[in-house]
């Protein structure tokens, strides 16, 4: 096991090399010159103390120096590939990438990355670790209780429940909840983070941030039963037709050891898959839940930055996404070896 990690930690450092090449050959390819906005902006603030042969000379040393600073200067594109990487001096000889803790600098904000990313990683993390834990602890008894008493009347309710809110869209439920526990019942708040011009601190912090992610919680956590609680139901029905399952119960084993002991853990291994790739978005962000409650997460981020070519800010999340995917396949594979040892990796 010890020699398959190792392999694996190997072959995704070569995955992710080869996708931040390709993502930033992409970038690059976007008609943005960001060295040539600032100088001309800088030119603007002085121009009417120079003539308009200086005020060219002047743009071409601004340009220049720009260039300079965001490693523009030339025009291969696998130079500036590397300089971003940190493996290319720049102009002076210095080396200053992601190598070096350069994450970026962020257009738009005006600050580091890091620092723009920060805080919508908190939000994001935060509500949707609370929405995945409220929607495996529903939908994986429901499941589980669906397949055990298939056929019955619930179990056919549940159907055609799981079946319309897994059809409906997102959008289309947020504002269906928003009419009925805003503008009905008056319940909870539309949108937002916090009470309008409020600064609490301490409990009254959080209980006032309890009260508006209370609706983005609710809707993400019912978009999310439709399709986890078929999972199940699936995966635990054919765990149930299996032939140790129905030798459990010849030999008298009680009905719950032969469900939670025998039957479940035959049915973890392909719902392993999808409860590990849960726990992985929760660093993603929900781009419509976030948009439609104005959430400041790290969807609503990606979106802003894409719409004010803040590609930086890009960059650097895809490449956290492209990270947190592949290990979370190494993740998916060690614990398929924990779940059932029939699958485990012994070379």
């Amino acid at each position: 096991m010890g020699k398959y990690i190792v392999k694996r930690i190997a072959y995704m450092f070569v995955v992710l090399v080869i996708l931040s090449f390709i993502m930033f050959m992409i970038y690059s390819l976007v008609p943005s010159n960001r060295a040539y906005t600032d100088a001309m902006a800088d030119l603007q603030a002085i121009k009417g103390s120079y003539t308009a042969e200086q005020q060219q000379e002047r743009f071409e040393e601004l340009y220049l120096q720009y260039q300079r600073r965001y490693g523009t200067d030339v025009e291969n594109r696998v130079i500036r590939y590397l300089r971003w990487v940190g493996l290319y001096p720049l102009y002076d000889g210095s080396y200053n990438g992601l190598l070096q803790g350069n994450m970026g600098y962020s257009y738009q904000y005006q600050r580091p990355v890091l620092d723009v990313v920060s805080d919508p990683m908190k939000v994001t993390i935060r509500i949707n670790i609370f929405a995945t834990i409220l929607a495996l602890g529903i939908t994986i008894p429901l499941g589980i209780h669906c397949a055990v008493k298939r056929g019955s009347r619930m179990d056919q309710a549940m159907q055609v429940g799981t079946i319309i809110g897994y059809s409906l869209p997102t959008f289309l439920i947020s504002i269906l909840f928003i009419w009925v526990f805003c503008s009905k019942l008056g319940w909870l708040p539309p949108s937002g983070m916090k009470t309008p011009g409020t600064n609490y601190t301490g409990w009254q912090y959080w209980k006032d941030s309890i009260y508006y992610m209370t609706l983005p919680l609710i809707v993400m956590t019912f978009c999310s039963l439709g399709g986890m609680t078929r999972y199940v139901r699936a995966s635990m029905i054919e765990a149930l037709s299996m032939d140790c399952i129905k030798t459990a119960r010849a030999k008298g084993l009680r009905e719950k050891v032969v469900i939670y002991s025998h039957a479940w853990r035959n049915a973890l291994i392909p719902v392993v898959t999808l409860v590990v790739g849960w726990f992985l978005g929760i660093f993603s962000g929900s781009l419509v839940v976030e948009r439609m409650f104005a959430i400041n997460g790290m969807g609503k981020l990606m979106i802003d930055s894409l719409q004010t070519s803040d590609y930086d800010v890009v960059l650097l999340m895809q490449m956290f996404y492209v990270g947190m995917s592949l290990l979370g396949n190494l993740l998916i594979d060690i614990i398929y070896g924990l779940v059932d040892p029939r699958v485990r990796v012994s070379k």
